[in-house]
């Protein structure tokens, strides 16, 4: 990188004053208002919001109607009708029959059900005889029961409803004027991307950023372009930007917003309008550009996936709902109460992303990853927990307002697991939600003895655990006893899969690795699990069974949380050596050499074994024709005997 053509940010303002600076600049180009309006017929109305109230152009009904099958009359013609003494009305002088919906004859002002009829044939001609007399207008819409002509039926600024459409048309229009929908044009900036389904090669960045933020424009109802990908080309670059602002409302670069030579969208904006904000104290989301240009609204949005779809949603979403007369959609809240400790920067907000679970009667908020570029964190959480500026964090423990990005329903159903990582737990998800559509399982990988904590803080449903005994060479049963039974809390082991761990290397095991004395070698590169992981408490057991020095193997002191991260630094060559289970060396077609076989059990506590919520899931582990067992069969490395059995309580 050249340091001298480094671009330094204009500011690093908190969020209210870059939205007021951005607003007082859109205000000024009149582009803080909403946009024309447009006729657009009623069968492509769904969903736009009207820019003018729609009045009733004629009554609905327009005509007094039968509201029932039968015979329409003077309601005076009625009077003295009763059980002992019937009345007779000739049909087609004092009753006409009448269908529903038909107009009423004239001089006549009431229904008589069919039903409440009995029709008498006379040499004078047809009769019907009631047994009761009937009140003006009974089982008659009136004219304009509906609407009246010139009532207002819908006010402007109203999101039209499949229901309005209705009433619109019933009222005697067959269009209506709505704001003209937003055009919004996304350019992807950078020399690496390239589009899904290309040929990949080391150094290449899938973009997908265009199609995410398209899909969120076009929710709040834009009409969207995504642009071809420009290279990190300033000329190329500024030549797209001018020409999508002839046609856009808003345009959206993608990347290049940060300080590095190759990012130019803050000079190409400064230069062809007004830099309103480059820099915003937030978290993800720091390096955002905001402006105008050429009359037009103008937003830098960073690279990083988690960075540019927050930014898009605090920032540039409510934008779009305002130029259609509305408000964002309000998005509800919970309280919760946070797993663990979380620190934040000083000095920026940050919207940390958590998986949302009820664990009696306490909703709990577990964080999720933080990095900005782990767009899984989006596809897991549940909710958004915004931490202030100049905060230091959250405390483990500590009540927090939590944003809902799935319905609160969703969150009473969802069994909350937090412990070891295997790959079953995906597939057990998959088949549970696949059986049952309204329960989720969310699963947290923090290592077996983080799982055992959190059941003892009560914030989970059941938790994965691996933990050898170096004493006894038993699993997990002298940890329940320690740290569930001691503190209170009883409930059952149950089996879950048998695995085995061994060595995961690259293709053809290069470096002819055999056991686990050959992890000292010196050209051996290792990657390693968490403290408090199963799979690390296995390898310390092992290295103290051989006398092996753990501070001999080259990378012992970094650490994956999964399984699949050691196999995915493997494939990559960040190591040469993870210890892992053979499904993940499977799924990145890596070599694998067996060396130990481990239990996998659950630990569910009592309260939890026996609720209604986990019963579907026990079911699937309990009942062959599920499938399930099966499955993690054919992922091979796994042996299923002991799945759903009791092997002991605590």
């Amino acid at each position: 990188m050249n340091f001298e053509s480094r671009n330094i940010y204009l500011h690093d303002v908190p969020l209210s004053e870059a939205l007021a600076a951005w607003h007082a600049a859109l205000a000024e180009n009149q582009l803080l208002q909403p946009l024309a309006s447009e006729r657009v017929p009623l069968d492509r109305a769904l969903g736009r919001v009207t820019a003018a109230p729609v009045w009733a152009r004629i009554s609905s009904p327009h005509y007094h109607a039968a509201a029932m099958d039968g015979f329409a009359v003077r309601a005076e013609a009625t009077r003295g009708a009763t059980e002992t003494s019937p009345l007779r009305l000739k049909v087609g002088e004092e009753a006409f029959a009448v269908d529903t919906g038909d107009p009423l004859p004239p001089n006549t002002n009431a229904v008589i059900m069919i039903e409440q009829t009995q029709p008498v044939t006379t040499p004078e001609g047809v009769y019907i005889e009631i047994l009761a007399a009937v009140p003006p207008w009974r089982d008659v819409r009136p004219m304009g029961e509906d609407m009246v002509a010139t009532e207002l039926v819908l006010p402007a600024n109203h999101r039209i409803r499949p229901q309005d459409i209705g009433a619109i048309a019933g009222c005697g229009h067959t269009e209506v004027i709505v704001y003209r929908r937003p055009r919004v044009a996304i350019l992807p900036t950078g020399t690496e991307l390239v589009q899904p389904g290309d040929p990949l090669q080391p150094g290449d960045i899938i973009e997908y950023n265009s199609l995410v933020l398209g899909a969120m424009a076009e929710e709040a109802g834009a009409v969207v372009t995504r642009l071809p990908i420009e290279r990190d080309d300033r000329a190329a670059i500024k030549a797209a930007i001018e020409q999508a602002l002839v046609e856009h409302d808003l345009v959206v670069v993608n990347a290049g917003s940060s300080a590095g030579s190759e990012d130019f969208t803050a000079s190409i904006v400064a230069e062809l309008g007004t830099l309103c904000v480059h820099g915003i104290a937030i978290r993800p989301g720091h390096p955002v550009i905001l402006g105008v240009a050429r009359g037009r609204a103008m937003a830098g949005i960073p690279g990083y996936p988690v960075s540019a779809a927050m930014t898009f949603d605090i920032i540039v979403r409510p934008l779009l709902y305002r130029w259609q007369g509305q408000l964002p959609p309000e998005q509800p809240q919970v309280e919760a109460v946070l797993t663990r400790k979380v620190l934040s920067p000083m000095g920026e907000d940050e919207f940390l992303r958590v998986a949302l679970g009820r664990v009696g009667d306490r909703i709990v908020a577990t964080p999720l990853a933080s990095g900005a570029g782990v767009l899984m964190s989006l596809v897991k959480a549940d909710g958004i927990v915004t931490i202030p500026r100049f905060s230091e964090g959250r405390h483990a423990g500590e009540r927090v307002t939590v944003t809902l990005l799935r319905s609160p329903r969703t969150i009473e159903h969802t069994i909350v697991a937090i412990g070891s990582h295997d790959m079953t737990l995906d597939l057990l998800s998959d088949f549970l939600r696949r059986r049952h559509p309204t329960l989720r399982l969310a699963s947290s990988h923090v290592g077996s003895v983080s799982g055992l904590l959190a059941l003892q803080r009560r914030e989970a449903h059941l938790a994965g655990s691996h933990l050898l005994d170096e004493e006894t060479g038993e699993y997990n049963v002298g940890y329940l006893q320690r740290m569930l039974a001691a503190e209170g809390i009883h409930g059952v082991l149950l089996g879950f899969v048998t695995r085995t761990q061994g060595l995961i290397v690259p293709k053809g095991n290069p470096q002819g690795l055999a056991q686990l004395e050959d992890l000292l070698r010196e050209d051996v590169v290792f990657v390693n699990r968490q403290r408090g992981a199963g799979t690390r408490v296995l390898l310390d057991y092992e290295l103290k069974k051989r006398g092996l020095n753990p501070r001999r193997i080259q990378g012992y002191e970094r650490t994956e949380f999964t399984h699949l991260a050691v196999a995915a630094a493997v494939k990559s060559g960040a190591a040469t050596v993870g210890l892992g289970i053979l499904a993940a060396a499977r799924a990145l077609d890596l070599d694998f050499l067996p060396l130990f076989d481990e239990r996998y059990d659950l630990v569910i506590p009592a309260e939890h074994y026996t609720a209604e919520l986990l019963q579907p899931l026990l079911l699937l582990l309990r009942d062959p024709a599920t499938g399930f067992a099966a499955a993690v069969t054919a992922l091979g490395g796994y042996d299923v005997s002991q799945m759903g059995k009791v092997l002991g309580e605590f």
